[in-house]
């Protein structure tokens, strides 16, 4: 599964993504938290760059928590749906393997879900270029997929193919980039979703003592 497969499985269903899932937050507590936390660590440290944005919905909440955040998608259509749902705020076409930012530029990084499509192999290029655009102390959030095995594991997802990954497994990965665990949050699936557990992961640039929120 190459980048350009990625885009163009989300261009063609970009409209149906965005009527599913725009206002998926409101019934979503947990994820709110998660948010709400993130942000208050972020507030202070920079500018957030919401990659993997799709139509803007995260972008837009973590504006309304306070923060300087714009959007970035693989995927053109998404970034038009974005631009026409919230004019006021900035949305980018990029990848996540080749970020157009500069070293250290950013407070915060959130990546919700947006990794899951990620060849295993190429993970650690991602980790790497979250790590550089990230200013020292800034946090990166993670969410996913979880799986059972050490090792990643390939599911169908709806749109295209997608990976599962143990928590444990993609922290070991985050620690080679330079990240150190903060806190994660793991819930079980609502009816109408995967039968998989869904995991939010809060990492720091740097070192320091993980700890779990689990």
């Amino acid at each position: 599964m190459t980048e350009l497969d990625t885009r163009a499985a989300y261009d063609a269903v970009a409209p149906l993504y965005a009527e599913l899932f725009s206002d998926v937050l409101r019934t979503l507590p947990l994820e709110r938290a998660m948010l709400a936390a993130f942000a208050e660590l972020v507030r202070d440290q920079g500018p957030v760059a919401d990659i993997g944005c799709g139509p803007g919905h995260v972008t837009a909440h973590l504006t309304g928590l306070g923060l300087s955040a714009f959007g970035i998608d693989l995927s053109p259509e998404m970034i038009a749906i974005a631009r026409r749902a919230h004019p006021d705020l900035r949305f980018e076409v990029g990848a996540m393997t080749a970020l157009d930012l500069a070293d250290g530029a950013l407070g915060g990084v959130l990546s919700s879900f947006s990794i899951i499509h990620t060849p295993p192999d190429e993970l650690p290029i991602v980790f790497a270029e979250f790590e550089r655009v990230l200013a020292p102390g800034g946090h990166l959030m993670l969410g996913f997929f979880a799986g059972d095995d050490p090792r990643p594991e390939a599911f169908d997802h709806k749109v295209t193919l997608a990976y599962r990954w143990s928590p444990d497994s993609l922290v070991n990965l985050l620690r080679q980039a330079g990240f150190s665990e903060v806190g994660r949050m793991r819930r079980e699936p609502h009816e109408g979703e995967r039968p998989f557990h869904q995991v939010h992961l809060l990492v720091r640039k740097g070192c320091g003592d993980a700890v779990q929120i689990s």
